[in-house]
């Protein structure tokens, strides 16, 4: 699941959130924001039960995927589009 906040002038803060445990193990959020770099985004785990990390981001269309433990990748069906090379924000 995807939350949007606007923030001041183009910028966007962006809340990716799973579910605790599903998939287990370690996920982080990988996309062009962060170089596709794993790890450098990692979702923590929350008192209501998700996992969620926040990234603030310019205008324009972003592309990102989760890594999960096990070198699991695998896309949001809550963004604005997923194809064949994953998922699409667009702000």
């Amino acid at each position: 699941m995807l939350r949007r906040t606007k923030l001041f002038g183009r910028k966007t803060r962006i809340t990716f959130a799973l579910p605790a445990g599903h998939p287990p193990g370690t996920v982080s959020v990988v996309g062009d924001f962060n170089g596709w770099e794993p790890g450098r985004h990692t979702l923590v785990p929350r008192r209501d039960g998700t996992r969620t990390v926040s990234v603030i981001l310019p205008a324009g269309v972003h592309r990102f995927r989760y890594l999960a433990t096990g070198a699991v990748w695998f896309d949001d069906e809550s963004a604005d589009r997923v194809d064949g090379r994953g998922s699409l924000l667009e702000l």
